[in-house]
C-alpha cells in the first residue's frame, strides 16, 4: 500500500465550502514586495501579508476556491479586453487574486530581438495591454513572458524584458513584475541580473528536479524573492522511457504523492525568499498524453491530485476523495517493462483500484495512438486518434483486449470512477509488431 494510501485512510474527510464572495472595489490593489528585519522577504497586498496558494489557469475558478487556493495564474490577456476584465472580476468575486501574464514573443517561434523596430512595437502593445488592466483590484504580479530562456541563444532578449519591466514601473507603480524561467543556473542568472536588474522578482519552473532549487540558489547567488510559477508531476522529458523511447507516465496516485512531497520539502520550507507557488495545471491539456499536467480529466472529474492541493492548502483532506489506483499491467508486465505484443492477439489488461469512502468504481479503457509530439515549453500538440480496440471485462478493473491489426506504438489508457466526481487514473505505452495469429 503507498503512503498516499496510508495518509488517505488515516485523515477524518472534511467538507470544503465555498469562500464568502469578495465585494468588487473601484481602485487597484497595491501590491509591495518587503524584507524583514532578518532578511526574510514578504509578498504584501494592500498592506497585508500574502503567501501564494496558486495554480496556472483560468478554469473552474470556483472549485479553486473552494479547495484553498488563493490565486490563478495566466499565460496572457484574453482574446478581448471584455473577456479579460470578465475573468478579473470572478476572480476578483472569488477572492482570488491574478498573476496576469503578457505574452512576450519567443525566439523558438522566430521572434529576432536583434530587429529594434519588432521590439519597439511589442513593447507598445504590451503598454496597451497594462494601461487597460493595472486598475482591477484582483490584478496581483504583472508575468512579462514565459520561459524565455528555452531554446533561446540570443541574451538581448533580457534587454527587451527590461524594457517591459521599466515601461510598467512607470504606468503601474501598484504591481511587481516577474518573468518565468525554465530551469535555474548561475549562467542564466548572471545574464538577467546584468541585463534585466529592474525585475521585482523572478518565477522558477521546475518539475522533476524541483528538489534541487534549494541548491540551484545558492549556486546562482540569487538571494531575491521568487515564486515557483510551475510544479507539478515529473516531467515528460525526465521520466524513464521504453525500449522505443516512450515516456512512462506515472499514475494519478503517484502524481499525489509527489505533489505532497515536492510542496512540503522543497516549497513550503523556504519561507525566506519563497514567496509561494502555482501548481500546473488547473485543467487540462494534451502534452504528450492528455492526462500527463492537468489535475483533472478531459471529461472534468477531479484526480487524487486536486485533494492532495487541497490537502497542502487547507490542512484537511476533502470529504469525498478521488479513487486511488496501482500500477497497470497488459500482458502481466508494467509500463517500464516495454511491453510489446502481436497483431490481433488477446491479452489481459489488470489495475488494482480503491476508494477510500467505499464508493462504487466504473472503469473506463481506450487505446490511443502513441504521441509523436516533440514540441517543446507547453506549445500546442494534437491529441493523438482513437484506436478500435474490442474490451471485455471479466471482473472489476480487469479486461481482456484484442491488440491492435497494425504494427506500431499505442497507449493504453484507464480510469476509475467514483461516481461523485472524481477520478483516477494510469496507462501503459506499448508497441504491436511481429505476426498475426
Amino acid at each position: 500500500m503507498s503512503l498516499l494510501f496510508v495518509a488517505l485512510a488515516l485523515c477524518a474527510p472534511v467538507a470544503f465550502a465555498v469562500p464568502t464572495a469578495a465585494t468588487p472595489e473601484s481602485a487597484p490593489s497595491v501590491v509591495r514586495l518587503a524584507q524583514d528585519d532578518d532578511g526574510a522577504w514578504r509578498l504584501l497586498v494592500d498592506g497585508a501579508p500574502f503567501y501564494v496558494k496558486g495554480a496556472g489557469g483560468t478554469s473552474r475558478m470556483e472549485e479553486l476556491a473552494a479547495r484553498g487556493g488563493n490565486s490563478i495564474r495566466t499565460w496572457g490577456p484574453g482574446a478581448t479586453v471584455e473577456e479579460t476584465r470578465a475573468l478579473l472580476d470572478t476572480a476578483q468575486r472569488l477572492g482570488l487574486r491574478v498573476a496576469m501574464g503578457i505574452e512576450v514573443a519567443r525566439e523558438r517561434h522566430g521572434f529576432d530581438y536583434d530587429d529594434p523596430a519588432a521590439v519597439a512595437a511589442q513593447l507598445e502593445r504590451i503598454r496597451g495591454e497594462v494601461m487597460a488592466y493595472r486598475d482591477h483590484p484582483a490584478l496581483l504580479v504583472w508575468v512579462a513572458g514565459n520561459e524565455l530562456n528555452l531554446e533561446s541563444t540570443n541574451p538581448a532578449v533580457w534587454d527587451a524584458v527590461e524594457g517591459i519591466v521599466r515601461m510598467i514601473h512607470e504606468v503601474d507603480p501598484n504591481h511587481p513584475v516577474m518573468t518565468t524561467l525554465a530551469g535555474f543556473d548561475p549562467a542564466l542568472i548572471a545574464e538577467i541580473k546584468a541585463r534585466a536588474p529592474s525585475l521585482d522578482l523572478l518565477g522558477i519552473q521546475l518539475y522533476g528536479d524541483l528538489d534541487t532549487l534549494p541548491a540551484k540558489l545558492a549556486a546562482s547567488d540569487w538571494t531575491g524573492p521568487y515564486v515557483v510559477t510551475e510544479w507539478g508531476p515529473t516531467g515528460h522529458w525526465e521520466s524513464p522511457l521504453t525500449q522505443w523511447g516512450a515516456a512512462v507516465e506515472d499514475t494519478a496516485t503517484r502524481k499525489a504523492e509527489l505533489l505532497v512531497e515536492r510542496y512540503r520539502g522543497t516549497i513550503a520550507a523556504d519561507r525566506r525568499q519563497g514567496l509561494g507557488s502555482y501548481v500546473f495545471l488547473w485543467g487540462q491539456k494534451q502534452e504528450r498524453t492528455p492526462t500527463w499536467y492537468g489535475l483533472f480529466l478531459p471529461t472534468g472529474e477531479a484526480t487524487p491530485r486536486v485533494d492532495a492541493m487541497q490537502y497542502l492548502w487547507t490542512g484537511e483532506w476533502p470529504s469525498n476523495r478521488s479513487p486511488q489506483v496501482g500500477l497497470p499491467t497488459l500482458d502481466g508486465r508494467t509500463a517500464t517493462e516495454s511491453v510489446t505484443l502481436h497483431p490481433g492477439r488477446t491479452y489481459t489488461a489488470r489495475i488494482e483500484a480503491i476508494d477510500p469512502d467505499g464508493d462504487p468504481l466504473t472503469f473506463r479503457w481506450r487505446v490511443l495512438e502513441e504521441s509523436t509530439a516533440t514540441s517543446v515549453g507547453g506549445d500546442p500538440e494534437e491529441v493523438p486518434p482513437d484506436v478500435a480496440v474490442r474490451f471485455t471485462e471479466t471482473a472489476p478493473g480487469t479486461v481482456e483486449l484484442t491488440a491492435p491489426a497494425q504494427p506500431g506504438h499505442y497507449r493504453l489508457f484507464v480510469e476509475a470512477h467514483d461516481g461523485q466526481g472524481h477520478a483516477a487514473y494510469a496507462n501503459v505505452p506499448f508497441r504491436v509488431q511481429g505476426d498475426s495469429p
